[in-house]
């Protein structure tokens, strides 16, 4: 199954999911979520989020990653 085809079915699963279920998710990933935490300076992670939050007030477009790869290719060969 193609990468955004997994994400998309896991945000939907968690959106609707029991409390108890999203917990045991978290629980599972915690160390790997905290970790993350680490790669980027605030500044960068507040504009990471200023983004997303554009994103789904519908203030910007976004492209799905396949489609954003097929995009560079095709400059990359023209």
């Amino acid at each position: 199954m193609v990468s955004t085809s997994v994400r998309e079915k896991l945000y939907e699963y968690i959106e609707h999911a029991e409390e108890k279920k999203v917990q045991a998710i978290y629980t599972l990933i915690e160390n790997e979520i905290t970790d993350r935490k680490d790669l980027y300076d605030e500044a960068t992670l507040a504009s990471f989020r200023a983004i997303n939050d554009d994103y789904f007030a519908g203030k910007i477009e976004a492209y799905p990653m396949e489609e954003s790869l097929q995009r560079i290719r095709e400059k990359i060969s023209a």
